[in-house]
């Protein structure tokens, strides 16, 4: 019914230059529900969002909310109207607390004759985080002295403690722990139960059919449907998001393939304080090791480890030649590649073109006598940003403007051209859309085959079981079981490991 509506989308269009990433999109979404966005990398579900919630100033069309057309310049004017976001990448500032983070735009309460009371704004931000069950993070303390992850959780309490109309969750899932996961849930499932709503954007379909009441799709900026959660599968997603039929066996069908006896990589002994302990193993010539946890196990600093990135490692990371690896350049020049789970800060710049993120780590190789030609390096980047299909305006176009995929093919492109012979990915697909991820599945399987070896660390288990010749689960820092491949291997032989 027409009165149930809270939020009216009418005709909203955006445009980057040649791009047109959202086309003439009208949606409608009812007060009480958790409506998924969905569609591939691309498709304009982000750029909708942040048309909605200020980040991006609206191209055309208009968003109506609760009656009442919205006419916003930036995120704190969209807040206040009752619409918050949280973000797929790093949403909190660094350099602030985790109080200042929380209420950023909204510090009036706190302030006195033009003094902010720091006090009361961290006992205040502190009793919300207790109430969201996330004590464990203190309100004083800077934002950077935390993880991902936890600073996700005080992104989740900054969007939500003003009770906001619109809650729209960008991909949020994919940084946090199943425990997160599961507050979110919970913090989505309140929000419609006191007749507000949530925009939901997520690759993960099974995740998507689970906690959303109805579900849109776009399509190259496009809307294509609405439909109820109940009367479809992830089959029928799957073909509305890319407009033909897609098979589900992406992953590896192959079982029983015997992995090489050529050590490639030796790792003894390794410690990172409060973070791993006595870590040992070894990767073989062609095989894709697959690294597996729950939250703070520990999997995500073997890759830093690994690449020379942990200053204050101990024990030892050798090579085969003999050469242990105790930095970053060092990591580059004997042939190591590390894309990062924290994508956007970590693997790739920002503010610059896809041609110099692809560049970079081959300069040396590409330079002639210390000098560097740049019809050269454009065509290196434009062959490996191809490689990888990359949706982009061209080369010299800046990475922030992509969807995430796109991200993500420009860090594995970046690496492609580097040759690298080991190959650190953390979290390879996360935000990554379907037809994306086979992609990327089909890139590892063919690295494999050509003698590459490849750590995957991942939190999703069909993907460590689906692509990994043999896994190694991580507990409190340390490895707690190890697993070769196999059809039998499931997901409860893993989780008894992590638990």
């Amino acid at each position: 019914m027409s009165e149930n509506i809270l939020l009216k989308a009418e005709h909203i269009d955006k445009r980057f230059g040649i791009t047109h990433a959202v086309n003439d999109v009208s949606i409608n979404i009812n007060h009480g529900e958790i409506r998924a966005l969905i569609g591939e990398n691309g498709s304009g579900k982000s750029t909708f969002c942040q048309m909605l919630c200020g980040i991006y100033s609206i191209g055309g069309g208009t968003f109506t909310l609760d009656g009442q057309v919205m006419h916003v310049r930036n995120q704190v004017e969209a807040n206040n109207l009752g619409v918050s976001i949280i973000v797929q990448e790093m949403g909190t500032l660094s350099g602030l607390s985790v109080a200042e983070n929380i209420f950023l735009g909204h510090e009036e309460p706190f302030m006195h004759h033009g003094i902010k009371d720091t006090g009361a704004m961290n006992r205040e931000a502190q009793k919300l985080l207790d109430s969201y069950g996330f004590g464990s993070i203190k309100a004083g303390n800077m934002i950077d002295n935390y993880n991902f992850e936890d600073r996700k959780l005080v992104e989740i309490v900054k969007a939500t403690y003003m009770k906001p109309k619109i809650l729209i969750v960008d991909e949020t899932t994919t940084a946090l722990s199943q425990n997160g996961r599961l507050e979110l849930y919970k913090i989505m499932d309140a929000v419609r139960a006191d007749g507000r709503s949530v925009i939901f954007i997520s690759h993960d379909l099974a995740e998507i059919l689970s906690h959303c009441d109805t579900i849109s799709i776009l399509r190259d900026g496009e809307y294509i449907d609405t439909v109820n959660a109940k009367d479809v599968n992830e089959d029928d997603l799957k073909r509305l998001m890319v407009g033909r039929e897609i098979g589900s066996a992406y992953y590896r069908t192959d079982y029983g393939k015997p992995i090489s006896e050529e050590v490639v990589l030796s790792v003894k002994n390794v410690t990172v304080p409060g973070q791993i302990q006595d870590v040992n193993f070894e990767l073989h010539r062609g095989e894709i090791l697959g690294f597996g946890g729950l939250s703070e196990c520990g999997m995500h600093e073997i890759g830093k480890a690994v690449f020379g990135a942990s200053w204050d490692r101990s024990g030892s990371v050798t090579l085969a030649d003999g050469t242990e690896i105790n930095s970053i350049p060092q990591a580059i020049k004997k042939s190591i590649a590390y894309a990062s789970k924290d994508r956007d800060n970590e693997s790739i710049i920002l503010n610059e073109s896809i041609r110099n993120n692809i560049v970079l780590p081959s300069l040396d190789d590409l330079a002639n006598k210390h000098l560097l030609n740049g019809w050269k390096l454009s065509r290196f980047a434009q062959e490996f940003a191809d490689k990888m299909q990359t949706k982009m305006q061209g080369i010299h176009q800046f990475v922030s403007d992509l969807s995430g995929g796109n991200k993500q093919k420009v860090v594995l492109a970046r690496w492609l051209g580097k040759g690298s012979d080991i190959l650190v990915l953390d979290s390879p697909t996360r935000g990554i859309d379907v037809k994306v991820k086979q992609a990327i599945y089909a890139l590892m399987s063919e690295l494999s085959a050509q003698g590459k070896s490849i750590i995957m660390i991942s939190e999703e288990i069909p993907e460590l079981l689906g692509m990994s010749d043999r896994i190694l689960i991580m507990k409190d820092g340390k490895i707690n079981g190890e697993f070769m491949r196999s059809e039998s291997l499931n997901e409860e032989d893993l989780i008894a490991k992590m638990v």
